[in-house]
Parts: structure tokens; C-alpha cells; sequence
């Protein structure tokens, strides 16, 4: 196996990436795996893309012109090019055919793998309150989530697009280690994570881990990875996010998937393909 990258630190050189890059790499490899939708449009060997989800598509308007625009001529483009796509969530798998009609044939589910440092022994964060994962942007419904907490709102994530600001009623942590976040989660009340739309939802991979109670959106990616272990909520009502964060609590710990058992299933599709 070998790994190869290209740093599309700007618009001219993810277009360069796409157009010029991608196509060049050796065709004498047995299977180009691309581990984001970003990708060659046309393949010199079996190709395997993951999505992880399609916001962009599903939601250009929480993204900058930029990425909304381009990403409607590439995603498509890299998508169909690829002879497997692996989806981390069901939920991810119907919108691929949903929205890119991408036959069910051609997905393979494989879950996102959690840390061995999320794991339900280990020290506690001080203090009482309830905490937030996630960068910065439109769909991590930050604002409701703060409206919702009565005490104190830790938030941990970097800063991102879309004009999000911490609300001034929160903790912005910023970026932390996973030594740090496993640390947030063991000793929170609870993690919301009322997102508007995701593929996955790795905070709540990460929390029930930990075995720390969780908040999040009912009829989402999330209920895949949580099941009866969740409260689940509305999270366009602040009111219904409240409640939850009132009624929820700690599940046992359990762990999704390892990065072991996630490589494994990866490593099938290699063999599916080559």
C-alpha cells in the first residue's frame, strides 16, 4: 500500500488536482482508493471512493459559493467514475442514490472507527456542565444548542465558514486533544449534538464510548450509531432540545467500530474490486 497526496490549499490547485493530478497517478496499482469524494474523474484502475456525506449537495446554501459550485460539477464526476463507494451510514447510502442515483450495488456501509482513547475509564473534565462538538458552521445548530442549556455550554471545534460565531453564553474551547475531548465527555452531563444534517456523527461514536449521555436528532445518521442509547430530539425546536437534555441519560459504554475492524472491511472492497 501507498499512500500519495496532493495539498489543494486553494481553489487553483483543487482544480489542478482534479484536471491534472488525479489522472496521472500510476495505473499500475491494483485499486485507487480516494478516502473523500475528492477524486479523478475518469480512472486508470478500479477506484474506491468514501463519502462521507453529501451536505454540499443536499444543502448548498450552508456552504460558500465556492464550494457549493464546484462541488456540484465534481462530486457527481468522482462519484459515478468510482467502481465501489463506501458510505459510512445507511443513512449516507440513500442519499448517494437519492441524490446521485448511485446504484445500491455499488455501496458498501462501512462505519467510522472510534479512538482506543474514548473508552469510559479514565479521568473526568471538571465542573458541571453540557457539552458540544463540532466545528463551526451552519448545520452544527450551535445557536439553538446554546439557547437550550441552562448553565454552563462547553464548545469544542474549530472555527469554520457560514458567519458562526461561539454565542456568547458558551465556553468556546476551540480544538483540544482526544486525550482532552475523552476527558469533556466523561465528565459531562450530557453531549448535545443536534446537528441540522450529517453522514455519521462521530462526537456520538465518541460519547457513548465513553459512556456519556447524549442528545441528538431523531430520524438522522446518528440513530445508527446510538440506537435506544440516544435521546433524541427536533433540533429546528429549542424547546424539544431542552427537554431532552433534561431527560437523557448515560448509556453503557460500547464502541461502533474499531479502526481494526474498519481496515478489515475496507480491505474487502480492495479484493471485491482488484
Amino acid at each position: 500500500m501507498q499512500e500519495v497526496s496532493y495539498p489543494a490549499t486553494s481553489r487553483a490547485r483543487t482544480v489542478a488536482a482534479d484536471v491534472l493530478w488525479y489522472p496521472r497517478l500510476r495505473a499500475d496499482a491494483d485499486v485507487l482508493h480516494c478516502p473523500t469524494f475528492r477524486g479523478p474523474f475518469r480512472a486508470r484502475q478500479p477506484l474506491v471512493v468514501t463519502v462521507h456525506d453529501v451536505a454540499v449537495l443536499r444543502h448548498p446554501e450552508w456552504f460558500n459559493r465556492w464550494t457549493a459550485t464546484y462541488s456540484r460539477i465534481a462530486v457527481p464526476r468522482v462519484v459515478a467514475a468510482a467502481t465501489r463507494v463506501i458510505a459510512v451510514s445507511e443513512f449516507t447510502k440513500r442519499e448517494l442514490g437519492s441524490l446521485l442515483r448511485v446504484p445500491a450495488e455499488r455501496v458498501r456501509v462501512i462505519p467510522n472507527g472510534v479512538e482506543d482513547v474514548f473508552r469510559p475509564d479514565g479521568p473526568r473534565a471538571d465542573g458541571e456542565y453540557v457539552l458540544a462538538v463540532g466545528t463551526l458552521e451552519p448545520r452544527k445548530n450551535l445557536a439553538r444548542i446554546a439557547a437550550a442549556v441552562d448553565g454552563e455550554l462547553r464548545v469544542v471545534g474549530a472555527r469554520g465558514w457560514g458567519g458562526v460565531d461561539p454565542p456568547p453564553n458558551v465556553t468556546w474551547l476551540g480544538d483540544v486533544s482526544d486525550e482532552e475531548l475523552a476527558r469533556l465527555y466523561r465528565g459531562a452531563r450530557c453531549l448535545v449534538y443536534a446537528s441540522l444534517y450529517e453522514g455519521y456523527g462521530i462526537p456520538v461514536a465518541e460519547a457513548l464510548a465513553c459512556g456519556c449521555a447524549i442528545v441528538t436528532t431523531a430520524g438522522s445518521a446518528m440513530e445508527e450509531i446510538a440506537g435506544r442509547d440516544a435521546t433524541y430530539v427536533d433540533p429546528a425546536s429549542v424547546e424539544s432540545i431542552r427537554d431532552g437534555i433534561g431527560r437523557a441519560s448515560a448509556p453503557t459504554a460500547r464502541r461502533v467500530a474499531t479502526w481494526r475492524e474498519v481496515a478489515q472491511r475496507t480491505q474487502a472492497v480492495y479484493e471485491e474490486v482488484a
